[in-house]
């Protein structure tokens, strides 16, 4: 089957998903810094928040995954000379798409985590105040469950679009579904066969996500009038 490259093609895929997956990761954590940062009353924080923003989505991702990988690498060799290392020090390409693609859409996620939290009725914070919760109660049992909430449809686009776009690791030598696809094509001289392959495991990829997010969906969604969504 594909001329033995299905396992190949597999072992790519795990790697996709699990830049992925970190990516997602350090996105969240970056969407929730900038987002609190946007609503934070510190103007420093709003006007770095904005500036990071404003710049990563107005700049093409394989721009910025050129710039992290080949930039980067010179920039910390650089630094590494300074310092009187004389050894080469290359940079991870594992490690350099997640952190490309967790940057990228953490400004992305703040947009997305910002307009959640402005979703959450003022009145619901106060209630918690009134009723003696600490301001860390308030947001661990109020605030963040009815965010992520109003957040989840944002975050289901954007993690489709995000897992799709790890795609462009493979341009710095990162052996993803992408890179084995093109191998397999350049083997076999077949390259409708294999990138139809690979479009197709894209495509489990997100139909599998769709049905998690729908579930996510309701099981936030539990008690809360359709009205209310």
């Amino acid at each position: 089957m594909l001329h033995g490259f299905l396992p190949s093609l597999l072992e790519g895929a795990a790697v996709t998903l699990s830049v992925a997956l970190a990516s997602l990761a350090m996105a969240m954590t970056l969407g929730l810094l900038g987002a609190l940062a946007k609503l934070s009353r510190w103007r420093l924080a709003r006007g770095l928040a904005q500036v990071y923003t404003t710049v990563i989505r107005g700049v093409p991702d394989l721009v910025l995954m050129l710039l992290v990988f080949y930039g980067g690498q010179v920039a910390v060799n650089t630094i590494a000379v300074s310092l009187g290392h004389e050894d080469y020090i290359d940079i991870n390409p594992y490690i350099a798409g997640v952190l490309t693609i967790g940057f990228i859409f953490g400004a992305y996620l703040t947009e997305a985590f910002r307009g959640a939290f402005l979703a959450v009725p003022p009145g619901q914070r106060e209630a918690g105040l009134a009723y003696g919760m600490t301001p860390r109660q308030i947001a661990w049992r109020i605030t963040f469950p009815q965010m992520f909430r109003h957040a989840l449809p944002g975050l289901s686009n954007n993690w489709l679009v995000l897992i799709k776009s790890t795609a462009i690791v493979s341009v710095i030598g990162l052996s993803d579904l992408m890179t084995r696809g093109q191998q397999a094509a350049g083997t076999t001289r077949e390259p409708f066969v294999f990138y139809l392959a690979v479009a197709m495991i894209y495509l489990v990829f997100t139909s599998a996500s769709e049905l998690v997010f729908d579930q996510l969906q309701k099981r936030f969604s539990t008690g809360v009038r359709k009205g209310a969504l």
